[in-house]
């Protein structure tokens, strides 16, 4: 088995680390990763110039200099001479919860591996303000989820975006399939100024929780459990077709 292994916080990160080092245990790994921090570089492809992809470690540690989807684009599509079964993204350095995931680069490159037909997890660490950033239980969650992907295979590829408390795994109380919940609207920009004194901003925090109610992934994660959401590629709101084309049917006259 081999599985490709991806992020968004850059080639060098510590979650990356621990990814690779635990899923060794249960196939081959390449690392295809960005050069620097990719964070919120959601789906986003490097379409107007060449990718360069440097060595970091001989035939196993790849370091691209685009984007997350860039790295997985390019892995799956010719890169290599051989096939992967999985992606694997992760571990973030932070949490990828409710409608962060439209943004998040982690999320994108396992989505991206599921537009190249293959099954493809995200794994996140929801780090808190003074945490022990327990990576090392993180990543064997992860193992924990792709050693059950390979036994138990679904159906279909899925995308699964893994959420994990930040604690000690001993003290994690589980696993539950969850849907995503939704942040209130972000902070206020950060008005700045540079060192010759002209006007600068900054993107304003994440909004607080708003539904977080039991059963979404707000609520696993507060609660000390793994959440595991099946993300979907198509964005299509179904049960409002039949609404829209009625609308539209005054313009066909």
């Amino acid at each position: 088995m081999k599985i490709l292994i991806s992020n968004d916080d850059g080639y060098r990160a510590e979650g990356l680390r621990h990814l690779r080092s635990s899923l060794a245990t249960l196939a081959d790994i390449t690392v295809v990763a960005p050069d620097r921090n990719r964070s919120g570089a959601s789906n986003s492809l490097t379409l107007d110039g060449p990718l360069r992809v440097f060595e970091a470690e001989p035939g196993v540690h790849f370091v691209m200099g685009g984007t997350p989807t860039d790295c997985v684009h390019m892995a799956v599509s010719g890169l290599f001479d051989f096939e992967h079964d999985m992606v694997v993204s992760g571990i973030n350095d932070g949490e990828n919860l409710g409608d962060d995931v439209l943004y998040s680069g982690t999320v994108a490159a396992a989505v991206e591996g599921r537009f190249l037909g293959l099954s493809a997890v995200a794994v996140s660490l929801c780090m808190q303000p003074e945490s022990d950033r327990n990576f090392a239980a993180a990543a064997e969650v992860a193992r924990l989820i792709v050693e059950q992907l390979v036994r138990k295979p679904p159906e279909r590829a899925l995308i699964l975006n893994v959420n994990v408390p930040d604690l000690p795994f001993d003290q994690i109380k589980g696993f539950r399939s969850t849907r995503l919940g939704f942040r209130h609207r972000s902070e206020p920009v950060i008005r700045s100024h540079d060192p010759r004194g002209r006007e600068i901003y900054w993107i304003g925090p994440a909004g607080a929780y708003q539904d977080a109610g039991e059963g979404t992934d707000f609520h696993a994660i507060q609660n000390g459990f793994v959440s595991v959401t099946p993300l979907q590629i198509d964005l299509t709101r179904h049960a409002a077709l039949p609404a829209v084309q009625s609308w539209l049917d005054d313009l066909n006259g």
